[in-house]
């Protein structure tokens, strides 16, 4: 299969600059943007900022079993050996769960809940499937931050995805407040591509998982971003909704809080940019974080 020209050169390709989006933001034609579940406004902001924030979209009781669910998980010696299990690296609590579809059928449920699949489905314009999922926990005084960074950079160069026509789904499994390391995203940054210095090692996926330094975008490339754009922080209780857009850079700070802090992250991808070879060069990273053998659209399910 012939590979799709690589219009995002990064990392062993490197150039300083930034280069322009070449894709929409919303890919929804004129029908599906007007019979879609998001409002105009909704959409303007969407397009404006990279992401969208519905405070409050699930109830707290609708999504309590989810963060009971992880307690579970870490309680388990078995799945806590397996790599799609990642554990904090200062204090051995869970940093991420991968693959969360697989492992529950209320979070495969989840991921197929008519109003979910509908926006994103008007945001991306098309049938889509679960390139990823993954809880990302922080516990109370111990969690660690994520470092600046954009999910597409990390998924064209080390997955193989094309463009950027990708949507993650962020559920607030706790409270996210100024002070349990809430999400950081930097609104604009979306529109351009921030080429990322550094070869990509072997199994990059081992360490970055834990403590990304590949993939990372220069620091006057993020402040010249936040200098323009700002950077906001979504908050809100327990059932808190965000969609942001796959080229968003964001962040989080570590957890210096008593309060957990726990997100349950899904990652749409369209059908029409399905994954090639790496661009990279390396070899794809596992199916738990890069799908390619279960690329079915995905059909509601009610909740």
């Amino acid at each position: 299969m012939l590979q799709t020209t690589d219009l995002y050169p990064t990392r062993e390709r490197y150039t300083e600059g930034r280069i322009p989006r070449n894709e929409p933001v919303i890919h929804a034609d004129t029908v599906q943007r007007a019979e879609g579940p998001l409002s105009e406004n909704e959409l303007e902001k969407y397009q404006r900022d990279g992401f969208l924030s519905l405070e409050g979209y699930f109830s707290p009781q609708a999504v309590a079993p989810f963060f009971d669910e992880l307690d579970q998980i870490e309680k388990d010696p078995v799945i806590c050996r397996s790599d799609q299990v990642i554990m904090d690296p200062n204090q051995q609590k869970i940093r991420s769960v991968f693959d969360m579809h697989n492992l529950s059928s209320a979070f495969d449920r989840m991921t197929r809940h008519p109003h979910l699949l509908a926006m994103v489905q008007q945001l991306l314009g098309s049938d889509v499937y679960i390139h990823q999922s993954r809880i990302n926990d922080k516990a109370g005084f111990c969690g660690n931050g994520f470092e600046w960074h954009s999910d597409f950079e990390t998924w064209h160069s080390e997955d193989g995805m094309p463009a950027m026509r990708a949507v993650s789904v962020s559920i607030m499994l706790t409270d996210n407040n100024a002070f349990n390391g809430p999400l950081m995203l930097i609104p604009g940054s979306h529109q351009s591509f921030v080429p990322c210095p550094g070869e990509t090692p072997d199994n990059n996926w081992n360490q970055s998982l834990r403590s990304q330094t590949v993939g990372v975008p220069s620091r006057g490339a993020v402040a010249d971003l936040a200098n323009a754009g700002g950077i906001e922080q979504p908050l809100g209780p327990a059932g808190s909704l965000l969609l942001f857009e796959c080229n968003t850079l964001h962040a989080s700070n570590a957890n210096m809080s008593p309060w957990p802090r726990s997100n349950l992250f899904f990652v749409y991808n369209s059908v029409d940019n399905r994954l090639e070879q790496p661009f990279s060069g390396k070899t794809p990273r596992p199916e738990f974080l890069g799908a390619r053998n279960n690329t079915r659209p995905l059909t509601a399910v009610s909740p």
